[in-house]
This record gives structure tokens, sequence and C-alpha cells, in this order.
């Protein structure tokens, strides 16, 4: 049946029997193609009958449905024209894994973190109010937000629900919530008065009521207050949704989001309401596939694994032995607090990925998951560490963008030990240009009081760890995704603050790299030996303070630098060692900086990426050879 799906419309003749087989299919596509490519499972298998029932009764593009984050747009993807190319799902040159703005004229916006979607829905309403006020007649369109529970743990959400309540615009919010199911009785009831609160006679006989309680003399206002209040306690009583209505929501739920008969009814209902309306549906996350409900936090985000199965793949035995550079994290923060009952450990519902699993284990009293609430997590710190605490915040780059006041203003501005474990660091792959981590370089050098690590490996990440707790300062260690390279063990001792590691000697070119990209660095030199040029090697450790010492010597002894870093060029690590240079005043010198240039990097598989935007082996070869033919750039 989904092959005879090329648009919304050809949804809007199927009959109830023919939309829930349409959802086995989307289920079996999105489980199929997720085992194979790696992506968001859960989460999609649990929206299927509420992706169909929205484009059943709304017509999109038309009628515009905004997904919050994007992790549940593989049966909306499927359904808009793109069964076809459903194949390439997050490939490179494929379809991405979020909604795209540029992909199809049905994605609406374009996400890929979380709670951003009331606010985009609003400004979407207004846009239409303000055009169709100029004379736009065509501008009639409905709004239509999708957001998770957890989503709501956000304050951008919480200020969109604000403003969309004062705005009073027809605006429609879905609140997907996974967390919890509908006792029999109160489904029972729930149903019932969702009938009530939808149709047409309730609203017109609460209108007009209203008119005829005001219009008796004297006391016609006090009665109709008196009415309301009674409606918002009946209401109340059954329904959790009192927040919603002070926030001028019209309430309706909750609703059991896998009944696409009833999910149709209700969204019809709404076809001609004029007042923000938040509808509260309860859904499974992983439903219809036995692994993804049994453990649906595995399997939101997962690479290949056999569909029958349920088990993640490992082609590669090195893969099974070395460690993620999170799960090195994880392990060594545990054993710091083990000695030190200081240590608290922060994240912002990311204790999976972020490898605080141990932690939240062992040391539950100083685990603190705060919800989908970065600046929060960040100002939260500051505080702690007022009262004399060590707290890491483990986040990833992408989503640390989101604290930037909080880090300049909260804590760095006032010089707190409040550490950053910065994970997925540089390019992160399939899950594209909302999740690559290339900015933090950038965003983080330029505060003031702000300690700058990055890791060559998984045992200098446990070395930077145990060091930066024991500064009396802002911390940040930016580290990637994946599997660490394990290198000799190199205790805390063995760091001094601002001072890098030289580890291949050269006489015609360094190589001074950051992190990751300290590996492909020494493999370039090896390279570039075989070519018959001496190229030095140095990981830098240190983004800041940099080792000014250490570059000034070696740039005036080869008179060629090049310097390689997975961030953007514009204000990176490069860009402090040409400062440092211009500073120093030194002449003579050619520095070739090597990074991502002025744009956003799209999905695809990191070591596809790492070669087209020259990051690996070969591009920093191909870069050095460049660099040691050509004349001086400075001075």
């Amino acid at each position: 049946m989904i092959e005879r799906i090329e648009s919304p419309r050809d949804l809007k003749s199927l009959s109830a029997g023919e939309m829930k087989a349409l959802a086995d299919e989307l289920r079996q596509v999105i489980i199929e193609r997720v085992s194979i490519n790696g992506g968001h499972l859960s989460s999609n298998l649990g929206v299927v009958e509420l992706t169909i029932a929205l484009h059943h009764v709304f017509n999109s593009p038309h009628d515009k449905i905004i997904w919050d984050v994007g992790h549940q747009s593989y049966p909306h993807k499927l359904l808009t024209g793109r069964y076809r190319e459903f194949g390439t799902l997050r490939k490179h040159g494929g379809l991405s894994g979020f909604p795209k703005i540029g992909e199809s004229p049905h994605d609406i916006f374009g996400t890929g973190h979380s709670s951003t979607s009331i606010s985009a829905a609003l400004g979407i309403a207004a846009a239409r109010d303000l055009k169709k006020a100029g004379g736009r007649q065509d501008e009639t369109g409905k709004v239509i937000a999708v957001i998770g529970d957890g989503a709501l743990t956000s304050g951008l959400a919480m200020e969109g629900l604000n403003h969309a309540g004062h705005l009073a615009k027809d605006l429609i919010v879905i609140l997907n919530d996974n967390e919890m199911s509908i006792s029999p009785n109160v489904g029972a009831m729930s149903n019932y008065l969702n009938r009530v609160l939808t149709g047409t006679f309730y609203k017109k006989f609460k209108k007009e009521t209203k008119a005829i309680l005001e219009g008796i003399p004297k006391i016609g206002g006090r009665v109709t207050r008196i009415a309301e209040k009674a409606e918002g306690s009946l209401k109340g009583f059954f329904l959790p949704g009192g927040l919603f209505e002070d926030l001028g929501f019209n309430y309706i739920g909750p609703i059991d989001g896998h009944d696409i008969e009833r999910l149709i009814e209700t969204l019809a209902g709404l076809q001609e309401a004029s007042e923000p309306t938040l509808i509260h549906i309860v859904t499974q996350k992983g439903r219809g596939y036995k692994f993804s409900e049994e453990d649906p936090c595995i399997y939101h985000g997962t690479g290949p694994f056999d569909s029958d199965l349920g088990l993640v793949v490992t082609n590669c035995a090195a893969q099974s032995v070395a460690p993620s550079y999170s799960d090195v994290f994880g392990e060594a923060l545990v054993g710091l607090a083990a000695a030190d009952d200081r240590i608290v450990a922060i994240t912002a519902a990311m204790k999976e990925g972020t490898g605080l699993n141990a932690f939240s284990r062992r040391f539950t009293e100083r685990f603190f998951d705060v919800g989908i609430a970065e600046p929060h997590a960040v100002t939260f710190a500051a505080g702690l560490a007022t009262q004399g605490l060590r707290p890491v915040v483990a986040v990833y780059s992408t989503f640390l963008q989101r604290a930037y006041d909080e880090i300049v203003h909260d804590v760095c501005l006032q010089n707190l030990p409040v550490l950053f474990a910065v994970d997925r660091g540089g390019v992160v792959g399939e899950d594209g240009p909302t999740h690559q981590g290339l900015f933090d370089l950038s965003f983080l050098r330029t505060v003031p009081n702000l300690v700058i690590m990055a890791p060559k490996d998984g045992n200098e990440l446990k070395s930077m760890l145990a060091f930066g707790l024991r500064l009396n300062a802002p911390v940040a260690i930016r580290y990637p995704r994946g599997r660490s390279v394990l290198s000799s063990e190199c205790p805390a001792e063995c760091l001094t603050l601002g001072k890098a590691e030289v580890l291949r000697e050269g006489d015609e070119l360094t190589i001074v790299a950051v992190g990751q990209s300290v590996s492909p660095a020494l493999t370039a030199a090896v390279m570039l030996h075989e070519h018959g040029i001496s190229a030095g090697v140095v990981n830098a450790r240190f983004v800041k303070p940099l080792d000014r010492e250490l570059i000034l010597e070696l740039a005036e002894r080869t008179g060629k630098i090049l310097t390689v870093e997975e961030n953007v060029l514009a204000g990176g690590f490069g860009s402090a060692v040409l400062e440092c240079i211009a500073r120093a005043g030194l002449t003579g010198v050619s520095v070739k900086t090597l990074g991502i240039d002025d744009l956003f990097v799209e999905h695809g598989a990191q070591k596809v990426l790492r070669r087209k935007y020259g990051l690996d082996a070969e591009g920093i070869f191909h870069a050095a050879v460049a660099l040691t033919e050509a004349r001086p750039v400075h001075g």
C-alpha cells in the first residue's frame, strides 16, 4: 500500500481498515531501513498512527505541520512522496534523518534540536494572520506543532506556550506523551469529555451561555465567573490540563495516540477552531517492534542492527574492544568521584549518550538529570560550584551551544570551577548539520578564564579529566564521537597547563593537530616522510591557553605550520595560532589552517565527511605538500 502513496492526498480516500494496514507497513519499512542505515527508531514507531491521521485530516503543505526535534519524522517522510528515496536515509547525499526545508515542501521548518516547534509554529501562524490582514485571502491554513513530553522540560517550549496563549492565535499543539498510559476508567471519561469539548455544539453552547449570563443585570458577570470556574473544576478533576488552560489553551485529552479513528475525529473537530488548542495524546515509544517496546531508550538512536535478533551489529573486532570516548569518560568519572565526594555529574536528558549510566547508579544523590534544559544545567552547576562542589556538566557539543550566555555570564565571569565534558566534538556523522560539533572551539575560545583541552586518545581523556578537576577554574574538555584510540597510560601529572606534546620531530614542516586530528596527522607525517618531506607533529592538548612558546619556536625553526582541527576555521584553533604568530611579530612563516570553511556540514558517515573536507590522513598529506611548495604567506 505504501507504494501507492505519492502524497498526503492519497490518504484521503482510505478506509479505517486500510489506514491500520498502512500503519503496519510503515512500521515494517522503518524497522527494515533503520536496521540497515541506523537512525531513530523508537520515537518514529510511536507516531505512525498520529502521522497518518494528521495527513488524512489536514492538507499539507497548505496546512503546516512542524515536527519538534525531528526524531519522529520518518513516517512523515514516507507519506510525503519520499518512499522511493527512503533507502538513502542518513546516507551522504541521501535523505536527511530530520525535517529539512530544502528536501520537501512538506518540511515546513528544519529541526534537530529539541523544543523549537511551538515557537516556530507560532511565528508561522502570526505571519499567516499578518498576510491575511493585508489582503492575502489564501492564507487560511492550519498550523500544527507536534512536541514530545520530554521536550516540554525545555524553557524554550514553555516560552512558546506562554506567548502563544497571550497572542491567542489559531494554533494546534499536539503533545505526544509516551511516558504514561491511559487506565480504562480515565480513558473512557476522557473519550467522552473530548467528544463534548471538541464538538461544535459544545463550543456554540458555551459561547451563547456566556452571553446570556453576562446579560443578567447586576450579577451577570459574577455568575459567568462562577460558571467558568465550575467548568474548569470539572475538567481539572478528570483531566491533567489545568496548566495549559491557564496558559490560554483549549486542552483536549489525554487520548490514545494509536487509535487512528479517534485521532481523526479529534483533529477534524478542530477544523473550525480559532483559538490555541493543545491535544494531549498518549503513545507507546517503540510500538510494533518488541525489542524497542522493551527498551525504547536503547532503540531511540541506533546504528545498524539485526532486525530479527535485535542485536547491534559489530563487524569489526577492534570495535568490540575499544570503548567509546563517552564510556571512557563515564568510567573515569566514577573512579574520580569515588575518591572525591565533591564531584557531582549533571546531564540534560542525555544520561546514556554521555556515558553517565554507571555514575547515576553508584552516586544517586550526586547525579542530576535536569531534562532538556541546557541553560539551566550550566547555571545549576555554577550554583553548586559556589558551595565548594566540583560539578561536571556532560553535554554534546551541539547542545552546549544552547547555553552560551550561561557559560559566559554565570560560570566564566565568576571564574567558577565547572568542568564541561563536551562530547561529540567535531564531525559527528549521519545526524547532519544540526548535530555536527564544529563550533565549540570557536565559541568557547573567546571566553575569558576558560581552559580548553582536547585529548588525542582515551587515556589522555582520563588524564585531562583528573587534571581539570584539580584546577580552580572553568574547564572544557572536548572529545569526539566514536571509539577511542588507546595509547600508553599518561597520568594527570604528565600534563602541564598550556603545554603541548611533541610527538614527532621534523625539519621542513610542523603539523599542529587538535584532539581527533592527531592520529591522522601522525599517519600523514609518515606519508610525507615517504614523499621526502620531514614533518613534525604536535599534539596541541590545550586550545586555551595556547603553548605559545613551542609554536613560535617551531615556526621559526621550520618556517611552515599546518594546523588541523575538526572545527570551523573562523575563530578556531588555527586562528589562535595565527594570532599568536602575528602578535609575536614573526615574519617569513607560512601558515595553513585546515578545518571546516564557512559552511554547514551535511549528513554522512564520519569517514566520508572527513575525506570530503580533507580532514583524514590523505587530506592532511595533500595540504602539507601544498604548503611546502608555497611561498611564505605570513609576514
